[in-house]
């Protein structure tokens, strides 16, 4: 029987138009997007555990005797090449889809593999369905509310274990990192962690501040999960190659140095565009290849120290803004 328990590499360039859909996909309706030259591959991680590589965020996979489950969908035209990728390892329909937060690159295939499709329970943290059944703004556009077949029909407040495939594998919520509905997916017994879009590999993230995304909240929350990783986890990063603690701590050593590096300059009594005008240091160029540039990177952090920040939904469910 099978429950859900409910409680309180190495680096690798990204490539630019797979980073751009990172964004397009949660402002441009996936009808309108041409996925007819997106390959789709999948790997052995450890274990249990697989990752399918397409468009958008990485997929992390369990595959067992108790059948498949998926974390995270990307794009609902995607679904077949993801379904003939799933069949190389192992037959049958997937019976639960997890979502990392709710942004499109993450949710987009909830419905070709949920209820209204294939019939797998699409589990997430609170915040995810209601961010999605209401209209949201990503970076100044609109994002209608998602359709009833994608969203989620099983959610949680802070944590979440599903007993599958002979492990736990445990769902843990951030509440103010990439989004305000961000969780981790922890595979116990393979010794694997997705990390959903709380960690890009060698590129600056995107912070969604507009959807309760923080930068101090992203340092804070890299921070706590480094403090319970073991030397040998293997990560599956929202986005870039499967990845080791080292890529964790080079992303968190990132956060916290150029955080530093803005605050610095406000102490000094400089103001936002004399920041941006003097860039980021050297070592910190790579980081700026993707679609966050290093401009929109010290902006990011600027805004994050200024406060400025949108949160609509408290970690326990009660509505506010500030």
């Amino acid at each position: 029987m099978h429950r859900f328990v409910l409680s309180a590499g190495r680096r690798a360039a990204l490539p630019f138009a797979a980073l751009l859909l990172v964004v397009t996909a949660s402002l441009v309706p996936a009808s309108a997007q041409d996925f007819s030259g997106v390959e789709v591959t999948i790997e052995h991680v450890a274990g249990n555990v697989h990752m399918l590589k397409g468009a958008g965020g990485n997929i992390g996979l369990s595959i067992g005797d108790d059948g498949i489950l998926m974390i995270d969908s990307q794009f609902e035209p995607l679904a077949e090449k993801i379904r003939a990728a799933i069949a190389e390892k192992a037959p049958g329909k997937v019976r639960y889809v997890l979502n990392t937060h709710w942004h499109g690159d993450h949710t987009g295939g909830n419905a070709a593999f949920g209820a209204s499709g294939d019939g797998a329970s699409v589990v997430a943290h609170d915040n995810v369905r209601r961010r999605m059944t209401r209209k949201q703004q990503i970076r100044g556009r609109d994002v209608e509310p998602a359709p009833p077949g994608k969203l989620p029909v099983v959610t949680f407040n802070d944590q979440l274990s599903v007993h599958w495939n002979g492990e736990e594998i445990r769902a843990i919520h951030f509440p103010h990192a990439h989004t305000d509905g961000d969780s981790v997916i922890w595979f116990a017994g393979s010794n694997v962690v997705h990390m959903g879009d709380m960690m890009w590999v060698n590129r600056f993230p995107f912070i969604d501040m507009d959807n309760g995304g923080d930068v101090i909240g992203m340092i804070n929350a890299i921070q706590a999960v480094l403090a319970k990783l073991p030397a040998d986890i293997k990560l599956i990063p929202g986005h870039g190659p499967l990845s080791g603690r080292k890529e964790l701590e080079d992303y968190r050593d990132m956060l916290v140095a150029t955080t530093d590096i803005v605050r610095a300059r406000v102490a000094a009594g400089k103001d936002l565009e004399a920041i941006v005008e003097e860039g980021l240091p050297e070592a910190w160029e790579e980081w700026g290849g993707g679609f966050i540039k290093t401009d929109v990177w010290l902006r990011t952090i600027h805004r994050s120290l200024s406060g400025q920040g949108e949160t609509f939904w408290h970690p326990h469910g009660h509505d506010h803004k500030h």
